[in-house]
């Protein structure tokens, strides 16, 4: 089923760019996921992937909201020391279903090894593991892809293929133009917005490309 569009809000602020502080992020510090089940899911990210459990915190309050939700917080370091963390709330009911395929299948984690053969390495193991595990040669990068069984989170092991892979700014920016254009011309000509940008995605496919 088609859906229409509204067109995008504006933004809440308009400040000027070089109003934005010198010293943007640098790294990412962790990503914090829900889970019902710390110490299953500390078992697989330990035993299976690998990442030492580094810290843990426990607290009846929130310090961020005030909100008065007793939890424990778990820590998970990667080699360059980001972390993966997750919050266990006692009492809290497994997420409801996602509405659209498309939510199980981008929302992701991807993890870097070095090479192609440590990519094939981990897919060996994570087998032996009962994981099932797909593949993709996405040019840029060579992944593998599974879940974590006891959070349902779609994971990725990466290697990079093209060390200008998030180099290419311009044609990433050309990109967005072109997309966001499709939106603003299908909503001034009445046409459905999904119809049209599905449109534009087959037609700059590259797979279609290879095929051609």
């Amino acid at each position: 089923m088609s859906v229409m569009h509204r067109p995008p809000a504006p933004l809440l602020a308009t400040s000027p760019a070089a109003d934005r502080p010198a010293v943007g992020p640098q790294r990412l510090h962790h990503l914090a996921y829900v889970t019902c089940d710390t110490e299953a899911t500390a078992d697989f990210y330990t035993r299976v992937l690998g990442l030492p459990l580094v810290n843990a915190i426990l607290d009846g309050e929130v310090p961020s909201t005030g909100e008065k939700l007793p939890y424990f917080h778990s820590f998970f370091r990667l080699g360059s020391g980001e972390t993966i963390a997750f919050f266990e709330c006692p009492g809290t009911p497994p997420p409801a279903a996602k509405p659209h395929p498309a939510y199980r299948t981008f929302e992701h984690l991807a993890l870097e090894v070095p090479t192609r053969d440590d990519v094939e390495a981990w897919r060996a193991w994570l087998t032996v593991n009962g994981l099932e595990v797909k593949s993709a040669e996405h040019g840029i990068i060579y992944s593998i892809y599974f879940f974590d069984p006891v959070n349902d989170i779609r994971l990725e092991i990466t290697t990079t293929l093209e060390p200008d892979w998030n180099a290419r700014t311009t044609a990433a920016r050309a990109a967005l133009e072109e997309w966001a254009a499709t939106k603003r011309a299908a909503h001034a000509a009445g046409r459905d917005v999904t119809a049209a940008l599905c449109d534009l995605a087959a037609a700059r496919s590259r797979h279609a490309a290879a095929a051609g």
